[in-house]
């Protein structure tokens, strides 16, 4: 049973770095997604494989969820989801997210 969801040190500052992009403009939308990154992960809690394999990077057997239009990458390591990167779905990750950030 999945127990905790957490966010390595890179992919919180990515994911508060555009929740501050967003709130800059419109402070409702960017309540809304943490809503939706919030409710998404309870998902994943207790679907932890409802993600599907991040394409870039198959053989890491890390997953990602997309909330539009952002990229969500995690792994699930003994009882806890991971989080190792949220990134906006145009980017092309240059390098594997990694649960050590």
């Amino acid at each position: 049973m999945i127990e905790h969801v957490k966010f390595t040190p890179s992919a919180d500052r990515q994911f508060l770095s555009l929740l501050e992009y967003i709130k800059a403009d419109n402070p409702a939308a960017a309540r809304d997604l943490r809503k939706r990154v919030g409710d998404s992960f309870d998902n994943v809690c207790t679907f932890p494989a409802i993600g599907r394999v991040v394409p870039e990077f198959p053989d890491l057997g890390f997953r990602e969820i997309i909330i539009r239009p952002y990229r969500f990458f995690y792994d699930v390591i003994g009882d806890t989801v991971w989080v190792i990167g949220a990134w906006h779905s145009a980017q092309i990750p240059k390098e594997s997210p990694s649960v050590s950030d």
